[in-house]
């Protein structure tokens, strides 16, 4: 009997089969939990359609984030679905590419606008609509990067949303705590993905972060398994933190000389 038999959650974020979130889908998965899937736009819908039905998830509907009305919808059909909810996966953040390749000073305001709302407003929203089909407890969980507790450069407006959305977690979790609904981060290693793609140089990150954390780069396996962990009944008295799964970049202050010479080129 799985960790997740009988639990039943909502996914929003998998874009395609490299998506972190679909690792954590996965791993929920395996573990026997019914999970449902919320895709943004139609072109997405293809994509997230098959990975959902190799789950055996008859629940997949198309959420526009910036909409009240269109999260209203899902949740509304989700509880029509499932009746109640035991955890809820926010896996969701977009800044326009030219706000990210751009000097960060040149941030536009709307740019500045659309990456908060996206990226950290939403984890909100989703959360208000959760709160109240979770009678008997449950965990939400988002996805941020280093990039929101220190300078990555190319990250720009979206480590300030990132920044945004880790302080979140914290009033989240403070607030919902009395329902027992518990918030919690994972500040994840880079990874390729569709999102990762839009930011300038990952490539070279890629490379430099394996090179430096103490374990290497991480897998879709591994955030997967940490998610499993948060989501989970293990975690029970856990909330308002961001665990890092990033093979321990984190932790390292300056470059270990024994790998000065790694070849950071490659892009």
């Amino acid at each position: 009997m799985g960790l997740f038999e009988g639990k039943k959650g909502l996914i929003f974020g998998v874009a395609n089969k490299n998506s972190i979130a679909w690792g954590i889908a996965q791993a929920l998965h395996e573990e026997g939990a019914e999970l449902g899937f919320s895709y943004a736009g139609e072109i997405l819908r293809k994509r997230v359609e098959p990975l959902a039905e190799s789950v055996n998830s008859r629940f997949v509907e198309e959420c526009d984030v910036t909409q009240d009305e269109a999260i209203d919808e899902v949740f509304r059909r989700a509880q029509a679905r499932f009746g109640s909810l035991d955890f809820l996966v926010h896996a969701v953040a977009f800044a326009p590419s030219e706000d990210l390749s751009a000097r960060f000073s040149d941030t536009s305001r709307n740019g500045f606008k659309i990456a908060l709302d996206v990226s950290c407003y939403s984890l909100i929203a989703l959360a208000k609509r959760a709160r109240d089909v979770m009678p008997n407890g449950g965990s939400i969980l988002t996805l941020t990067y280093f990039g929101a507790e220190k300078v990555t450069p190319g990250y720009n407006v979206m480590g300030v949303a990132k920044a945004a959305l880790e302080a979140s977690v914290r009033y989240l979790a403070w607030d919902l705590g009395p329902q027992r609904i518990r918030v919690n981060a994972i500040s994840a290693g880079p990874i390729k993905t569709l999102a990762a793609s839009g930011v300038s140089g990952f490539r070279k990150s890629l490379h430099y972060v394996g090179s430096v954390a103490p374990l290497g780069n991480v897998t879709q396996e591994n955030i997967g398994d940490a998610a499993r962990f948060l989501l989970g009944d293990w975690a029970t008295s856990i909330t308002g933190e961001v665990l890092y799964v990033d093979g321990g970049y984190n932790i390292m202050g300056a470059l270990d000389p024994a790998k000065m010479d790694a070849d950071p080129s490659t892009d």
